[in-house]
């Protein structure tokens, strides 16, 4: 699988643009899946009311250019877009998977929403609703979905293992500033590791997001990474890996506490 790396803009189509080189780039280096950052259908540093104007349905114009995109390629895409969210001004921050010849195959609404930070995200955004996680299957394991700020609520990642992933993809923006960068990487390291499984991490590229973006193995390991750079990244997942360190590692068999909603 990839991980994708570009700086989406106020341009739609371009960004649809860089998606398709990025993907075909993928492609190319061998990747049957690939996953792009949050808000990858439109995205500008500071909210506005345009976030609105340019938001979709998830069986929208965005989601109908992926589609076509992994049916040509015969590659399975997650990636953030703007969801329109109907009775007011906010919109969803959603992200979607699509799979070659059926579409959406899972969606995600992000929980946790950036009122930290000196940033609010809420402002803009309405929060998802908690609901039984939407997995879908690749080749041979099964995917996750999450986004960005989640990655610091790991109730969020472990309920996604519970039912049954084995690897995370976790599109983000994850804003440059003091610290951010390193918090990025023990975050996302942590939550492959506690739960013993993959996570793919997309990051928006510098200079709005931090970069960084990267594959974690499910013992903590940093397979692949994209530094400050547009760029793509691949590495090999697989079930036997997970099975041999959840072997030596059996903390999610161990453990005492499960998760309820607040």
């Amino acid at each position: 699988m990839a991980i994708a790396q570009f700086a989406p803009g106020a341009d739609a189509a371009a960004n649809l643009a860089e998606i398709t080189r990025l993907a075909e780039l993928a492609v190319a280096r061998g990747a049957g899946l690939v996953v792009f950052p949050e808000y990858s259908s439109y995205f500008t540093p500071q909210p506005d009311a345009s976030w609105y104007q340019r938001s979709e349905h998830v069986d929208g114009v965005f989601t109908a250019a992926l589609a076509a995109l992994v049916d040509r390629l015969d590659v399975h895409v997650v990636a953030g877009m703007i969801e329109r969210v109907e009775g007011g001004e906010r919109v969803a921050n959603t992200v979607v998977a699509l799979a070659p010849g059926a579409g959406v195959v899972a969606t995600y609404r992000k929980l946790h929403l950036y009122d930290a930070f000196g940033q609010r995200e809420s402002d803009w955004v309405v929060p998802g609703v908690i609901e039984e996680p939407e997995l879908f299957e690749a080749g041979g394991l099964r995917f996750g979905l999450q986004t960005c700020y989640d990655a610091r609520f790991p109730e969020v990642t472990r309920r996604i293992v519970d039912a049954g992933a084995e690897v995370v993809c976790m599109p983000a923006e994850w804003v440059r500033g003091p610290l951010k960068e390193a918090h990025w990487r023990v975050l996302t390291t942590a939550r492959a590791l506690e739960n013993t499984v993959y996570v793919a991490a997309a990051d928006h590229a510098p200079p709005v997001g931090a970069g960084n973006s990267m594959i974690v193995d499910p013992m903590g390991v940093e397979l692949a990474t994209v530094g400050e750079t547009i760029d793509v990244a691949v590495a090999w997942v697989s079930a036997e890996r997970i099975a041999a360190v959840r072997r030596v590692n059996p903390a999610l068999a161990l453990r005492r506490f499960g998760i309820v909603p607040r």
